[in-house]
């Protein structure tokens, strides 16, 4: 019997499917969900990080697998390696993403660069759900799928055009397969967070970390917090474990109120 003083491992015995998991939100996530008992396999297009970071959080617990989630082929090969390691796929955390130049226009828009943004943001998505919810509805598993999104899904004029509009295309993506999938037990989500400081925003932006974090900071309608990558971990761990059993086709949003009082004024 665990004592009162013990931590409940929200996620034991699960086993865990997260994108774009080298660094960043994924990164954290990943640590997170190992800390409370998961089976974790950290999938990215980076294998040198990737596998930096399995051999920081534990090889008895995480492993990597290369995938482009641009690619539909290589999404099902690391969605059958997962299958094929671990028997069952609890969890997927579908949270690879890129984003274009900060300062964009749409009278002088790369089209190249958009569809590079959609393939990874959007299409990325729909691939991960497809073949994760197949396995889940052939093995009855019902299973809990986290999408990132993100405040530019809520709001618009702050990110660039690209981003924004993959984002709002994750909301719909999730709302669409929420109904499908939750006929089998299967629960459907979205966590949209503020700005943070991972190296995708920093290199983004052209900032050091402690610089966002003091844009978003100044701007931020909840004081005496920084936001960090811990904050939507802890976020996507409620909508991965049992805590949110009930909870379904919601876009959580970690933004400190940002979205609420900007929309208002």
């Amino acid at each position: 019997m665990a004592s009162a003083m013990s931590k409940p491992r929200r996620l034991h015995g699960k086993v865990a499917l997260i994108t774009g998991a080298a660094s960043g939100i994924g990164k954290e996530t990943a640590r997170l969900f190992v800390a409370n008992g998961a089976f974790v396999v950290v999938a990215d297009i980076d294998d040198k990080l990737g596998q930096k970071v399995v051999a920081s959080i534990g090889i008895d617990q995480a492993s990597f697998h290369h995938c482009d989630v641009r690619d539909e082929k290589q999404v099902e090969e690391t969605v059958n390696y997962t299958v094929e390691k671990h028997s069952r796929l609890d969890i997927l955390f579908s949270n690879a993403g890129i984003t274009d130049p900060v300062i964009s226009s749409i009278l002088t828009l790369d089209m190249s660069n958009f569809d590079n943004v959609m393939a990874t943001n959007v299409h990325g998505v729909v691939a991960t759900i497809k073949h994760a919810g197949r396995v889940m509805v052939e093995r009855k598993i019902r299973g809990s799928i986290i999408c990132t999104a993100s405040i530019a899904a809520v709001i618009a004029g702050t990110p660039p055009l690209a981003y924004t509009s993959s984002k709002h295309a994750v909301l719909g993506v999730m709302r669409s397969s929420c109904g499908e999938l939750g006929a089998h037990g299967i629960r459907v989500n979205c966590v949209s967070p503020h700005a943070v400081a991972t190296p995708l925003t920093c290199r983004a932006f052209g900032l050091e970390e402690s610089e966002v974090e003091e844009i978003v900071c100044s701007s931020a309608s909840l004081k005496g917090v920084v936001l960090k990558t811990s904050h939507i971990a802890d976020a996507v761990l409620f909508l991965a474990s049992d805590e949110s059993a009930y909870i379904s086709g919601q876009n959580l949003v970690v933004d400190g109120g940002f979205t609420v009082v900007k929309s208002v004024m």
